[in-house]
Parts: C-alpha cells; structure tokens; sequence
C-alpha cells in the first residue's frame, strides 16, 4: 500500500500541475469555457457567467497549488479532501456534459490537448481511482522537508508564483499560445480540407406513420422507401471526419465575405474587439494613434467585431477611427486573441505578430 501511495502521489500531483499550469498560462480561455457550462441548456446557472474570469483563476491556481501541496507532503488531509472535492465535481461536470451531449471540449487541458466530454470523463475516473487510493493511505503521505518552516515556505511561493504568472498572462497575452491563430500560422491553410480528408458520417432515424403506426427507419441520409407518412427525423453524429483547426473565422459585411481579399494583403493589421460596448476604453483610446501609425508604414487596417453595423458606424464615429470594422464570429475572435481590443499583424494571412491593447505599441511596422 505504502508504495501504491507514493506512486499515486506524484502521478496526481504532476497531472494536476501540468493541467492547472495549462489552463493558469490562459486563464480567459478557461472563463469562456465556464461561462458555456454555466449558460442555459447546461448547468442553468447564468448568474454565475459574469464572475467566470473570477471562478477560473481560483479554479487553476488552487488546482496548481494542490499538486504542488501533494508532491511536497504539505497539509496531506486538507490536501487529499480537497483534491476528492475537485475531482468528484469535475468528474460530474464531465459525465453531465458527456451524457446530455452539452459541451464539445471539456478544456480540461486548454487548447493544448483536445478531449471529448467522455474521453474528459474517463481521465477523472482513474484520477478518482488514484485518489481514493490517496485517501485510503493518506498516513504514508509525508513531508519532503524535515523542518516546518521549509515546507510552508515552498508552499507559500508555489500560492503566490501561480497569482503573479495568471496577472502576467491577464495583463499581456498567454505565454504559451497552444490556438490555431498562433504566431507563425497561416490561417488560409488552417482553413483548408484536405482533398482525402475523411468525411463526416452521420445516421439518420426517420419516424413513419405506418398502418396507424410510427415506426423508425436508419439510414445514412438518403429518403427511406417507405409506404407511410413522414412524421419526423434525426440525425446523429457518428464520426465528424476530419475537421480543420480554423472553422469559424470570416471578414464580412452584411452582404459580402472579403475573408480572401483580406487574408491575401502583404501586409494587414486587425484591431479586434469582441464586443464595441465591452472593450476596455483604455484599449480604445489607442486605436486611433496605432491605426495612423500602421497606414502611415503602408499597412491595410481593418477592425473585426460580432458587433451589429449601426454600432460599429457609431462607434467609428465617436472614436474617430479610419478604418472600418468587419463582421467575425465572437467566439472565433475570442480565439485569435485574448484581449479586446487586440491588435494582429497578419503577412498573406500568416500571424507575424500579435498584441494585448496594453502592448500594442510593441508591434513593429
């Protein structure tokens, strides 16, 4: 038992590290993916979406700290129960979203690995499982540093490291970048299918009123040969076949997609910003003065906002901007970068560079 423990102890204390670290390196990733939990159709609880960016940094760093507190034998029973408490909850969360088919991606590892909801769910049951072990012999958990005042000191720099490291990250932009807009990625090619790419299947059950009946028929798309009433169909996800890393991103007007024409510029810039009415107005006051600057080197600048167009003509306005702003999906924005506004400098459509509104001067031109 006594070696069955210390095994479980450094496999959940490093995997806890490596997952909290993920998620702390992109704290505002993790608070979208809360905030789809939190939404309506999954855990009900939409008063909970505005304090999400709250929720996700104690989330992350308390996860960090416990392994951290596991691997140095600090607490070992506060230590255990807490861990018990997270993984029974996540491992809910990921059954509930499993089952009722609510959340594609778990984020439980961010952007870096990709899990579906049940592969999500397995992962905490042996987690559980290695826990449990935890709790059963939490006598053979002991410190790695004889004196007290050493353990509650590594304890403490592990707590205040991981605050400091999710500030840094808030206050620029995560410090590993796991998405598909990285920089160095042309977004044209991520886009793209490939020519042999395997394709979706899908299964279709169709209902019939047959001889006063409903009876089901499966097929995989084509219209059943049936002598009856149609009454209803559903179709069912088998396999999504091969999906491109970019799937939502477009610059468009109302009436035109000028994804292409853009993407196809030697030299572009994009001013993201999510939501006109939620930017940070610190970050707007710089639009102005960056966007004279970069027309003034020769760049296309174009802004790319989910906003309606009357509000993106108000807001060009009363901000004095030169430069029109496009419609792209809020969710793909909020991937391409984390912050609004954001600024993206773009070579034929590959990220050469990208920047928080608080550094968007460090940009070269």
């Amino acid at each position: 038992m006594k070696y069955l423990v210390q095994i479980s102890r450094i496999f959940v204390g490093i995997l806890f590290i490596i997952s909290g670290f993920i998620k702390l390196n992109d704290p505002l990733g993790f608070s979208y993916k809360l905030e789809e939990y939190f939404g309506v159709g999954v855990l009900n609880l939409p008063f909970l979406e505005p304090y999400a960016l709250i929720i996700s940094i104690l989330v992350v760093v308390f996860e960090v700290v416990l392994g951290v507190f596991l691997l140095i034998g600090y607490k070992p029973k506060f230590t255990v129960y807490s861990l018990l408490a997270m993984i029974v909850f996540f491992t809910f969360l990921t059954f509930y979203s499993a089952y009722f088919d609510k959340v594609k991606d778990c984020g439980c590892f961010g952007d870096a690995l990709k899990l579906t909801p049940w592969e999500s769910f397995t992962k905490d049951v042996v987690l559980l499982v290695f826990v449990l072990i935890l709790l059963a012999g939490i006598r053979y958990i002991k410190p790695v540093f004889n004196r007290p005042v050493v353990l509650t000191a590594t304890a403490l720099v592990s707590f205040l490291a991981s605050l400091s490291f999710a500030y840094y990250v808030l206050m620029n932009l995560p410090a590993i970048d796991f998405r598909a807009y990285k920089i160095g990625a042309n977004i044209p090619e991520g886009m793209r299918i490939p020519e042999n790419a395997p394709k979706p299947v899908q299964e279709f059950t169709w209902v019939f009123m047959v001889n006063g009946e409903e009876k089901e028929f499966v097929t995989d798309g084509s219209y059943p040969d049936v002598d009856g009433e149609y009454v209803d169909v559903e179709t069912k996800i088998i396999d999504p076949g091969y999906e491109p890393p970019i799937a939502d991103f477009s610059i468009e007007t109302e009436t035109e997609d000028l994804t292409e024409y853009f993407l196809n510029k030697d030299k572009l810039i994009m001013m993201v910003v999510y939501n006109l009415a939620t930017a940070e107005p610190d970050g707007v006051a710089k639009l102005k003065s960056f966007s004279d600057k970069a027309l003034k080197a020769g760049y296309t600048v174009i802004g790319l906002s989910a906003s309606g167009a009357a509000e993106k003509e108000q807001f060009k306005a009363t901000h004095k901007l030169n430069f029109d702003f496009y419609l792209c999906d809020e969710k793909a924005l909020k991937t391409v970068v984390r912050s609004s506004p954001g600024v993206v400098k773009l070579e034929k459509g590959t990220v050469i560079d990208k920047a928080h509104w608080k550094n968007m001067e460090q940009i070269k031109l």
